[in-house]
């Protein structure tokens, strides 16, 4: 009984961890590639690979093993450290933003008082 518990809660660490690594390849595909260099957080293809293969490996190998740790690794310095700053530099959230110039206010376009 005991270990049908620990299986169960394994497979749902597994599950939980598969999404942190999905979340953070499906960000870092629409994120800019020139806001990766910007932000001086390596480049988007390396990203890309990086978090694809974590979450190849947490999906493919057990969560006791030293690889999907390095993939967990990896997608929380990704989340943690590189999304934030790829998103001060790029000037949003990436998922499609919306059109607008950057002097406009919550009312419409500000024309300098005219």
């Amino acid at each position: 009984m005991l270990m049908l518990g620990f299986t169960g809660f394994l497979g749902l660490l597994k599950i939980v961890l598969m999404a942190l690594a999905a979340f953070g390849l499906i960000d870092a595909a629409f994120r800019r590639e020139d806001a990766f260099r910007a932000a001086d957080k390596q480049n988007k293809v390396f990203w890309l690979i990086v978090l694809g293969i974590a979450l190849v490996v947490s999906y493919l190998f057990s969560i006791l093993s030293i690889l999907p740790i390095a993939g967990v690794v990896a997608s929380i310095v990704y989340i943690v450290d590189v999304r934030p700053a790829v998103k001060q530099v790029s000037g949003g959230s990436g998922w499609g933003r919306r059109g607008g110039s950057s002097s406009d206010g919550p009312y419409g376009p500000y024309n300098g008082g005219r």
